[in-house]
């Protein structure tokens, strides 16, 4: 049978969850794993990305929808009988950009579609605890409004340094142990954090052939991934800060994270050199280490102008700049380090597709550029996106003309096929009024 995809909503089951959570703090919750039914598992398999790649059984969206009923009434047994197994996840490594490659695990789709329905399932219970400090991979929260919001704090706050940190293979360094008794705090159900051991435990397929059985870690790519993260960084890192380090801080502290990346700003200079110094100490309990090479202490001070610093969070660079009127004020640009990527990428790109036929070719390069506007599209980011423009229609220039051994187009023959095919040039996606000023403390 087909299914339809459907808007994403909280299940009154879920609603009912999260409005315990919300009203005690300290209620543990019985009986989850129930909740693995079909009524529920039908509806996460319409959130399913149909084009997701398959995992290590080659089952894709379509051929499992085929036999969808059958397949559900089976898996549902599997699951009241406990004979459900995780199987192995296929990994693939993916470019960062840097020289580096990062892994990510693809579990195969009936594991997707399990995962989804926990993941459901932890986020109407977490999502009470979570702290506003945490914004990744959350609903209602993305990276750009979560940029803005970084800016407007640093812009109204007395702060003047930056902890700009990074944590090392945070997804491979997940330990199992402390991530069981951090489910336990709210979940009183064996059969459903067994469940979840499962997945954490789930042998990787490397692309050599070669199958490891990691001890720690959770797969980048795991659908429940996400929310594991935030619920470890929850408890390892938001409450510490929030508890300990900005109650006991004497001028002003403030933390913004996403995901497993976050910055700390501080008033004092000295309460920052304290948290950087013992922030590794508090990591380590949980298996978990800073990258040395990555994490730095920024002066980021509104009236400095030797000496003062810029930090990059979320693929946009921080800086304090004077307006025309000579007021300070918190500007976000693109990060040259991730201009320099994203220039690569598209470098990559055009060269492999070169030879596609135009309409197709122009139609990604339309959908590639619409995106990258809408990300970085902010007040006062003008010259980085210029600067990306012109190097992408210098790629294109250069590229286009080696489909065949003579030229292909002029400059103006190449700016008349980019208008013709509506490729949007740099443009604005945040309201121009989005200034972030110093008004004073």
């Amino acid at each position: 049978m087909r299914t339809r995809q459907t808007a994403t909503y909280m299940p009154t089951s879920l609603r009912g969850i999260a409005n315990r959570a919300r009203r005690d703090p300290k209620a543990r919750f019985r009986d989850v794993y129930r909740l693995l039914n079909e009524v529920n598992l039908r509806e996460c398999f319409s959130g399913l990305r149909k084009s997701a790649a398959p995992g290590v059984d080659q089952v894709t969206f379509a051929e499992y929808e085929r036999n969808l009923d059958a397949n559900l009434a089976d898996l549902v047994d599997r699951l009241k009988r406990k004979r459900y197994r995780a199987r192995l996840v296929r990994r693939k490594y993916i470019p960062k950009g840097d020289g580096k490659w990062r892994p990510l695990g693809i579990p195969v789709l009936e594991d997707k579609l399990v995962q989804l329905a926990a993941a459901r399932i932890l986020t109407a219970i977490y999502e009470q605890d979570f702290l506003p400090v945490s914004r990744g991979y959350r609903p209602g929260s993305d990276a750009r409004e979560t940029s803005r919001v970084l800016a407007g704090r640093l812009a109204i706050g007395r702060y003047a340094w930056v902890v700009d940190a990074d944590i090392r293979g945070f997804f491979e360094h997940v330990q199992f142990g402390w991530m069981v008794r951090m489910l336990e705090q709210r979940i009183d159900d064996r059969a459903f954090v067994r469940l979840i051991g499962k997945w954490l435990r789930a042998g990787v397929l490397e692309e050599d052939g070669k199958i490891l059985h990691p001890a720690a870690g959770t797969p980048q790519g795991g659908v429940i991934s996400p929310v594991l993260a935030n619920i470890y960084l929850h408890y390892a890192l938001d409450l510490w800060f929030e508890r300990v380090v900005r109650k006991g801080a004497s001028g002003q502290a403030m933390m913004m994270r996403y995901a497993d990346d976050f910055v700390v700003a501080f008033e004092r200079q000295e309460e920052a050199e304290q948290f950087l110094k013992v922030l590794p100490e508090r990591l380590a309990k949980f298996g978990l280490e800073l990258s040395g090479e990555k994490t730095k202490l920024v002066p980021f001070q509104r009236n400095k102008q030797e000496g003062n610093g810029g930090f990059d969070f979320l693929g946009f660079q921080y800086h304090w700049e004077r307006s025309r009127k000579g007021t300070p004020r918190v500007q976000r640009r693109t990060s040259p380090q991730r201009l320099q990527r994203s220039v690569k990428r598209f470098t990559e790109w055009i060269k492999e597709h070169r030879h596609e036929g135009l309409a197709g070719l122009m139609g990604t390069l339309r959908r590639k550029l619409a995106g990258y506007w809408e990300y970085y599209g902010v007040s006062g980011n003008g010259r980085s996106m210029s600067k990306y423009w012109r190097l992408v229609v210098r790629g294109l220039y250069q590229w286009l003309n080696r489909r065949s051994q003579r030229r292909s187009y002029t400059w103006a023959e190449l700016y008349a096929l980019l208008k013709r095919h509506r490729i949007p040039e740099p443009r604005f996606t945040e309201s121009r009024q989005t200034v972030f000023v110093f008004t004073g403390a």
